[in-house]
């Protein structure tokens, strides 16, 4: 077992009271006190970068100070207003290589405080080392555990052969538009040089470890009814209400055969099947007044193996079918359908199983049910992989009373430890200089 090493932040044995004037650590502290990288996690769980006003400055003072701990560069990119990329370096000793990235996010979804135990911001640990917080899973365990394993890699004078950038984007929960979308479009992130990238995963209830190749597409749709309108006395025709009923019937009959799929099939996974809910309707005016347009809306996450141009004409039929003049719009529709290789052949999947084969970790493939910063790096060519090694751990993101275990989120130290060491040692390529 290597030694864990501190970051600053809260020492062995501070505890900070809560908003119940009851100590933070909620538990048993082992001896010695508590880790020194679970107090870091926990101070920066209490870092309040939730949406819809995250603290994107109190991240950055948070990531100003880690930098200079490790003793690496740090630089800080605009790529939209109000919304900065960090990026640290740890130079490889072939700079010239291709780069790893080790990816993550600083914001953090809303909450609804009366669902919670304890305050979501509060980072309690109670006494089996449960760590209550927004983010906990979702992802700061993830932030905090690639800065704890390049802490760890550079005490024990480690030199990677290829150079290690981590990145904190802003408003991934949001779509990352103004993150991670932008940015890889930018100059900055393109001399970035990266040959392989990880992002964010999702928890495993079981002994396994997920890993996540490709993502589902997310379409947002609207589907516009227009119909005749009358008073609410009468059996008006071609009302835009029977148009919006054969549209929700037809989308909502997809979603059962969809779930029928994933039910009764052991080889679906939820990332291998298109998803369909229906999440806004929009329309009328008084309770005796029969609309002239309705609305209704999707939100759709369709798998790889999915023809995008086959499943959209699909739609078309559906509206067709619903009545005359039924349109629809999209607010989000993401057509990228790029999926990182896991063949043994591949060196970069090579080296990443290498790596959790030395420690005995058993992992499970799949596609991403949702949507993570990942979609946007593999569509621009990199190969990415979502992992978040989280075992034993029920998934929580989004959910109240999201809770990631001490012991579960130290493991994951090492773990990134052994990995970033693998992937930064990858052999040169041939069209490498």
């Amino acid at each position: 077992m290597k030694p864990h090493f501190s970051l600053g932040g809260v020492n062995n044995n501070t505890m900070l009271p809560d908003k119940d004037g009851e100590c933070v650590g909620g538990g048993h502290s082992p001896p010695g006190g508590e880790d020194p990288s679970v107090s870091l996690f926990r101070e920066y769980l209490r870092v309040k970068t939730v949406h819809p006003d995250p603290d994107y400055d109190a991240a950055l003072r948070f990531l100003d100070r880690m930098a200079e701990e490790l003793e690496l560069p740090m630089r800080k990119i605009e790529a939209c207003p109000g919304r900065v990329v960090t990026i640290m370096t740890w130079e490889g000793t072939n700079p010239t290589l291709k780069s790893i990235l080790l990816n993550s996010h600083t914001d953090v979804v809303p909450v609804y405080q009366e669902h919670w135990k304890y305050d979501a911001f509060s980072a309690f640990k109670d006494a089996e080392g449960n760590i209550f917080a927004r983010g906990s899973q979702d992802m700061k365990c993830v932030t905090i555990q690639y800065i704890q394993a390049i802490k760890r890699l550079k005490a024990e004078g480690r030199k990677l052969m290829r150079t290690v950038h981590l990145m904190f984007v802003p408003d991934e929960e949001v779509g990352g538009h103004k993150g991670m979308e932008t940015f890889v479009k930018h100059l900055e992130f393109q001399k970035l040089n990266i040959g392989f990238a990880l992002d964010e995963g999702l928890a495993n209830p079981g002994e396994a470890y997920t890993v996540f190749y490709g993502e589902r597409n997310p379409w947002w749709i609207t589907v516009h009814c227009p119909g005749s309108p009358g008073h609410g006395s009468r059996f008006v025709e071609n009302t835009a209400a029977e148009k919006m009923r054969r549209v929700i019937n037809s989308f909502l009959d997809f979603r059962e055969k969809e779930k029928h799929r994933l039910n009764t099939s052991e080889c679906f996974t939820l990332g291998d099947v298109t998803t369909v809910n229906m999440t806004m309707v929009k329309g009328g005016v008084a309770y005796n007044v029969i609309p002239a347009e309705m609305d209704v809306s999707f939100d759709l996450r369709i798998p790889p193996q999915v023809n995008l141009q086959e499943f959209e004409r699909q739609i078309k039929d559906w509206c067709k079918e619903a009545g005359d003049d039924v349109t629809y719009e999209f607010a989000q529709k993401h057509m990228n359908q790029n999926l990182t290789s896991t063949a043994e052949n591949d060196p970069w999947w090579r080296a990443f199983a290498a790596g959790c084969d030395d420690l005995n970790l058993t992992l499970e493939k799949e596609i991403f049910p949702a949507a993570t910063d990942s979609r946007f790096i593999r569509a621009v060519g990199i190969p990415a992989i979502g992992f978040s090694p989280m075992n034993r751990t029920p998934i929580l993101l989004h959910d109240h009373n999201e809770y990631l275990n001490e012991r579960v989120f130290l493991k994951g130290i090492s773990v990134f430890e052994r990995l970033i060491s693998t992937l930064a040692s990858v052999p040169a390529f041939p069209d490498e200089a």
